[in-house]
């Protein structure tokens, strides 16, 4: 019987991943700005499921919250750093305030809530980390560039904490879900002031994207739980097959479009 740390946890992958891990006879604290949704789920799970209201831009209020993590079963074992937003607009559109509010959430967020875990994970001598970014994190796209910024700055994080941290017993490990129908895209976002301008290419986009809103959640969770299984996990995981092709497909481009301007690269000697 494993302890789970989930953040983002009311809805989208959290929930179902903390769903799934209390159908194993896991016990899960799960943590979220709105304890609302976790009602039904506490009422089912009374001795196994216990919620912690958190805000993770908040970095007195996440130790706080860790603390009371712990307290509540005695120890951490699985830390799933899941909770995130989305910020739709193009780069020229977002807000100083945006920008800073989105990055709060989505970069420093995960990284409070990794240092308020790990003196406990470092006291125990185990514990796996799991960092939930997306899948193809070295990409942007029109419109979402400033979530696709924050999202590769978790994994060169997550990639130095795993040298750092190994030493203790405790794994990390890059989670990279696909498009999956988490909610972020709704009750997730923050949209920018739309500039006339980009009228064309949000057309275009439109058009591009298509009303698919993706698999549900819950198809995802069955991945997570033979990943926390694994004695010894990855660094890095993408979550869905569709979106392990299409990441084959992002590498095998930018690899091209390298040894097309090779010749240039190597006029420089460093």
């Amino acid at each position: 019987m494993r302890v789970w740390f989930i953040t983002g946890a009311s809805r989208g992958l959290g929930r179902a991943f903390a769903e799934a891990a209390l159908s194993r006879g896991d016990r899960v604290v799960a943590a979220a700005r709105d304890m609302a949704p976790l009602e039904g789920l506490r009422a089912r799970h009374p001795d196994t499921l216990a919620c912690v209201p958190l805000d993770v831009s908040n970095r007195a209020a996440v130790r706080e919250g860790v603390d009371r993590a712990v307290a509540a079963f005695g120890r951490l074992d699985i830390v799933v750093d899941n909770a995130g937003a989305m910020l739709y607009g193009m780069v020229e559109e977002a807000t100083e305030t945006q920008i800073r509010a989105h990055f709060d959430v989505n970069v420093l967020g995960p990284i409070w809530v990794t240092q308020a875990v790990l003196p406990h994970l470092r006291a125990q001598g185990s514990g796996h980390i799991l960092l939930v970014t997306t899948m193809g994190t070295g990409g942007g796209m029109a419109s979402a560039g400033l979530y696709a910024a924050g999202k590769p700055a978790i994994d060169s994080l997550g990639q130095a904490l795993a040298m750092e941290v190994e030493p203790f017993g405790v794994k990390v490990t890059i989670v990279q879900p696909g498009g999956y129908d988490t909610g972020l895209f709704t009750i997730g976002t923050t949209a920018t002031m739309p500039d006339p301008a980009y009228d064309p290419l949000r057309a275009k986009l439109t058009e591009m994207w298509g009303d698919e809103a993706g698999s549900g959640p819950s198809t995802a969770a069955p991945v997570v739980m033979r990943l926390v299984d694994l004695p010894d996990p990855p660094l890095r995981l993408i979550v869905g097959s569709r979106s392990f092709d299409l990441v084959q497909q992002m590498n095998q481009a930018r690899a091209e479009e390298y040894r097309a301007w090779e010749h240039l690269s190597r006029l420089a000697p460093g």
